[in-house]
C-alpha cells in the first residue's frame, strides 16, 4: 500500500490562482491541506510508503490540444516549474520519499518512473489524496484500477473542482470499485469492501 498525495500545490490550494479557479469555500481546501498532513503523518508513524505527485504547467509541456483548450477558455498556465505556485503547499516531502513531475498531465501514471517505483516496491493499494478528485484524482485512479491496482479515496483529503464531490466519489466506486475513508481511520485504507459494509 502507498499514500499517493497529489497535487498538493500552491496555485491549487492556497493564494490568487486558487481562489480565482476553486468554486467553493478556500476553508474546505485548507482543510483538505490539514487533513493530508495529518494523513502523511499517520502513514509515516505505521511504515506506509508516501508519494508524491506533482504536476506542473508550463506551456513548453503542454500539447497543442492543451494550449487550444487555454486559449479558447482564457486559462493561465499553473504551477509553472520553479515558481512559488509549483511549490507543494504545506506538506513536504521527507528525503528519500518519492516525487514524481507530470508535466502538463492529469494521470500520475504519465509521471516518468512512477508505475516503475510501484511495483518495484510491490503496491497493490494506492491510498488517493490531493486534488482535485475529478481531475487528477480521478485520473490517476481510473489507470491505476486498469492496471490491477486497488484504491481507496481519502474523502477530507481531496475536493472537485467541476463535479459535486459525491457524484465522483460514487463513479469512481462504482466503475473503479473505489473504497472510501477518512484520515483518521487508517484501519479503512485497505479493507476490502466487504470489511467495511
Amino acid at each position: 500500500m502507498a499514500l499517493v498525495v497529489i497535487d498538493l500545490q500552491n496555485d491549487f490550494c492556497v493564494g490568487p490562482t486558487a481562489a480565482a479557479r476553486y468554486p467553493g469555500s478556500p476553508e474546505r481546501l485548507r482543510r483538505v491541506v490539514a487533513n493530508t498532513a495529518r494523513a502523511v503523518a499517520g502513514a509515516r508513524a505505521r511504515g506506509v510508503e508516501v508519494v508524491f505527485v506533482r504536476f506542473t504547467g508550463d506551456p513548453a509541456h503542454q500539447g497543442a490540444s492543451w494550449r487550444r483548450r487555454d486559449r479558447l477558455l482564457g486559462k493561465r498556465p499553473k504551477c509553472l516549474e520553479g515558481s512559488w505556485g509549483a511549490e507543494f503547499c504545506e506538506v513536504l516531502p521527507l528525503p528519500g520519499e518519492a516525487v514524481f513531475t507530470k508535466p502538463a498531465c492529469f494521470d500520475a501514471f504519465l509521471s516518468p518512473g512512477f508505475e516503475r517505483h510501484l511495483a518495484g516496491a510491490g503496491v497493490e493499494r494506492l491510498v488517493l489524496a490531493g486534488l482535485f478528485t475529478d481531475v487528477c484524482v480521478d485520473s490517476t485512479a481510473r489507470t491505476a484500477f486498469q492496471k490491477g491496482l486497488h484504491i481507496t479515496v481519502l474523502t477530507d483529503c481531496t475536493a472537485a473542482l467541476h463535479l459535486a464531490d459525491a457524484d465522483i466519489l460514487r463513479y469512481m466506486g462504482a466503475v473503479y470499485g473505489a473504497r472510501t475513508a477518512t484520515h483518521d481511520a487508517p484501519q479503512r485504507w485497505a479493507a476490502t469492501f466487504e470489511e467495511v459494509r
